[in-house]
């Protein structure tokens, strides 16, 4: 498709976004406390202040999603009856799931189950067990299972599906403020209103994304201090900063089919790569037995853990664990929504979900049970101490301990930093390519983005992970990411209520959706439109 003739800036999205950037950057190199301590007052004051709102979104995408699955709407094809995909189902689900996740079940997947069963930061405070019992082994494996699966990935899907569904079927422009349309009615059509919508959606992912990469230089940095005894450094941390940098930028230049796919690609087949070599070298019969039982566990508590804004489960759970998940997961939505929406033409809404929402979930599920079961066995066989290692060199440090007393692990060390490397720089592609495509006038969903806006937000979004994982580590050597995190969810939570507001008018009550679902009589997918 050749391009629009008046595809340009967005001056009104493009500068107070990157205003803000810029200044967070001057701020963070000239006063990082102040930085810090701002970005700290409205983590608290945004997780705790708003939790029950964070909890009542998060189950109520899980509710919409898992409507528009099982129902006769789940048939409508995004582009029409007769659309056909431009990836295959493999390709698809390898960007859904790298360019989601990034290195997320990778980080976590040892480091959070560990840190519950240590109780390290007082997180199972407020239980009845004690830290390092059985008990607290199904919890930490079953909390983990929470955050990490259906929840998540319905913030996700819900917004992708509904940027999809409103371009491709509804013809809406590609944008987020399309979403909201059918609540906002002709107010949401008004330019200063999509304009705003815009810049709070790119605000939102700029400071996610400076999050996500921030974790992920103290993670990288932590695993080449343990495997080669290279401390970690304002210097350390400037080069991997750069490296990191250079891949994502370069693969973002060379566009969504051969940039993205490539990396996505790799980086799925090491995934899986992983997971085969723990399930031969790690203990199968425990990861059975104790993730079946935290699968148990996990459902007898889902409704408390769902609506829990931590008078149950305590601040050191739910608002530095859950809540932040949550707050990054949105914060992440609107721009992820609109990679999805990209990706996603020619397919049914109920493969979209199928691709985006079910398997990455269950990926996440497998990933944890087989990662997070085989840390805990060893940590209760005294074969390895990953709680203390938490505890003496921060909240992402287990992963290493664990990969070094593996089968292998001069191999899979670098392997994994490898991996994560390429993680971020996926993550990172995806997401610096759809804000200049938001930052960007008429851009359709299938064009690229300018590349000098991805060089730019890539360069000063790369500053600012930079500036706060150097500077603003914290007790756990995240803390100042997870307050960056904190602040780029809140500040799109309410656009967010507005979107499930409008799929719920579009996918469910609205007739023209709904009433021409009759069975067709050729295919069980082709859609009725």
């Amino acid at each position: 498709m050749s391009p629009h003739p008046n595809k340009g800036l967005k001056a009104g999205v493009f500068f107070p976004v990157f205003a803000i950037v810029i200044v967070s950057v001057v701020v963070g190199l000239v006063d990082n406390a102040l930085l810090v301590k701002t970005a700290k007052s409205l983590f608290y004051f945004s997780l705790s202040d708003f939790g029950w709102l964070y909890q009542l979104i998060a189950i109520s995408a899980l509710g919409i999603t898992t409507f528009v699955f099982f129902s006769r709407v789940g048939r409508i094809r995004l582009g029409g009856p007769d659309a056909k995909p431009k990836f295959s189902m493999a390709s698809n689900f390898a960007m859904a799931l790298t360019g989601g996740i990034a290195t997320g079940v990778v980080t976590y997947s040892v480091n959070e189950p560990i840190i519950y069963l240590g109780n390290v930061y007082g997180e199972i405070g407020q239980q009845s067990f004690a830290a390092g019992s059985g008990e607290a082994a199904i919890f930490a494996l079953a909390r983990s299972f929470h955050n990490w699966s259906f929840i998540p990935y319905a913030i996700y899907s819900i917004v992708g599906l509904m940027i999809a569904y409103m371009h491709y079927n509804r013809k809406q422009g590609f944008s987020i403020a399309s979403t909201v349309t059918p609540v906002l009615g002709r107010f949401g059509e008004m330019a200063a209103v999509r304009a705003f919508i815009d810049v709070i959606s790119v605000l939102a992912i700029a400071l996610g994304l400076a999050s996500s990469l921030g974790a992920g230089l103290a993670l990288i940095s932590s695993g080449v201090e343990a495997e080669y005894g290279i401390v970690a450094s304002p210097v350390t941390w400037l080069g991997l900063t750069l490296l990191i940098t250079v891949i994502f930028v370069s693969s973002a230049l060379s566009g969504l089919k051969r940039g993205i796919r490539l990396l996505s690609s790799i980086n799925a087949y090491i995934f899986y790569g992983f997971l085969v070599i723990l399930v031969v070298v790690g203990p199968l019969s425990y990861m059975l037995s104790l993730s079946t039982t935290s699968i148990g566990y996990w459902l007898d508590h889902f409704l408390l853990w769902s609506f829990d804004t931590k008078e149950s489960g305590g601040e050191a759970l739910v608002t530095w664990w859950t809540m932040y998940d949550w707050s990054i997961w949105i914060a992440y939505a609107p721009l992820m929504g609109l990679f999805l929406a990209r990706i996603s033409y020619g397919r049914t809404l109920r493969e979209f979900l199928v691709i985006n929402w079910i398997l990455p979930a269950l990926f996440g599920i497998v990933w944890f049970a087989i990662w997070g079961s085989s840390a805990i066995k060893w940590q209760l066989d005294g074969a390895i101490d990953l709680v203390e290692m938490v505890k003496a060199n921060g909240a992402v440090s287990g992963l290493w301990g664990f990969l070094q007393h593996m089968p292998l692990s001069t191999l899979l060390v670098p392997l994994a930093i490898f991996t994560l490397i390429i993680s971020f720089a996926t993550s990172a592609d995806s997401m610096s390519s759809t804000i200049a495509t938001i930052c960007t006038r008429n851009i359709g969903a299938d064009e690229e983005s300018p590349k000098a806006q991805k060089i730019l937000w890539g360069l000063s979004i790369s500053a600012i992970a930079y500036i706060m994982v150097a500077f603003g580590g914290g007790a756990q050597g995240v803390d100042g990411i997870k307050y960056l995190a904190a602040a780029g969810g809140f500040s799109v939570v309410f656009l967010f209520a507005l979107i499930l507001m409008s799929a719920v008018r579009v996918l469910i009550l609205d007739q023209r959706t709904v009433e021409p679902m009759a069975p067709p009589k050729m295919s069980a997918e082709a859609p009725h439109e």
